[in-house]
Order: structure tokens, then sequence, then C-alpha cells
């Protein structure tokens, strides 16, 4: 799996198609890049423009400035690199033939393959991941705010009879503090002269 990560990071996007560089092919493969490029060269009614391209000046400016590399211009070459399609990759299992270059070979056209399916498969799905759990929550939030609702309903219902038993109770209180008629033997006020 760690092979399969540096692989990928080697992987580039260039004219809109994931490549990979002649330099980089070349170190996994343990040749020279100059010796991959002259084995590509005597075969390359196999590599047609789908398969392999040459980076313009430009590209190659603007891809150094994106990736950090070498200080040199041109990432210390005399000419452009070539990138290498998936096809031209695979294509390159039949011009370099030692066992080192077949497995390496294989390893990179997995790297390939698992770029096309993260890219294609987990953005779906973590989206209807997203989508269904924002759809629990905000089923969730309407049932809370339903019972909140019958809380307040039954709270209110419950203050007003509260409030009734309190004016009930004043009233009554009200009536109470009346000054009531002495009951039993009232003595006379004496005089004292």
């Amino acid at each position: 799996m760690e092979q399969l990560d540096v692989i990928r990071n080697k992987i580039y996007e260039i004219r809109g198609q994931k490549v990979m560089l002649d330099r980089d092919l070349a170190e996994m493969y343990g040749v020279e890049t100059r010796t991959l490029n002259q084995a590509v060269k005597r075969n390359i009614e196999r590599f047609p423009r789908d398969f392999m391209f040459q980076l313009t000046d430009k590209e190659t400016r603007d891809w150094k400035s994106q990736i950090v590399i070498s200080n040199s211009i041109k990432m210390g070459v005399r000419r452009n690199p070539y990138a290498f399609t998936e096809l031209g990759v695979a294509m390159l299992s039949s011009v370099l033939n030692s066992k080192v270059a077949i497995q390496i070979n294989m390893n990179i056209m997995r790297a390939f393959v698992a770029i096309r399916q993260m890219i294609s498969t987990p953005p779906s799905n973590k989206l209807s991941e997203l989508q269904q759990e924002v759809k629990e929550l905000k089923e969730y939030m309407e049932e809370v705010f339903a019972d909140q609702n019958d809380i307040n309903e039954d709270t209110r219902t419950q203050l007003e009879l509260i409030n009734q038993s309190l004016a009930k109770l004043q009233a009554d209180k009200r009536l109470t503090n009346k000054p009531r008629r002495p009951v039993g033997y009232i003595r006379p006020p004496e005089n004292k002269e």
C-alpha cells in the first residue's frame, strides 16, 4: 500500500489527463531517463499522442511553479519531459521488458485504477451520506420543536390553573381580612376620673 501511495504522488494532471513524467518512471524502473526515452523512441509507433506527449516550455514553467522541484530551468534537464498517460505507461511494459519494469508497471496500473475509483466513487457517497445526516438532523429538530410546543401548551394550561387558584385564594383572603364582630362578653370602657 505504501508503494501505491508513492506512485499516486507521482501522477499529475496535465492537459486534463492523469500522467506520469518520464523521469519519475525512469526512477521507478531503475533506469536513467535518457535510457527510458531512447527505448520509447526506438518504438515510437507504440506511443501515439494519447499515450505520450512532450510538455511545452510554458507547461514546464507553469508546472514548476505549482510543484516544488529543482531550482534549475526545465527541472534540471535539457529537454522538456515526456508525459505518459495511463495507456502510455501500460505500453512501457512492452518496451522495457525487465522483471522489475513489469512489476513496477503492475503497481502503476493499480495506482491509476485506485485514483480513478477515488475520483468517481467517494464524492457521491460522501455527498449522499451528508445529505442523509442533514435529513436525519432536520427530522430530529422537528420532533424536538413539536415536543417543545406540546410542553409549552401543557405548561400554559398549568400556569393558567395556578393563576386561577391564586386569584381565588386572594379573593378568599380579602373576605377573611374584614374586621369581625367580636364574640363574647364586651367590657365597658373604664372611666379614669
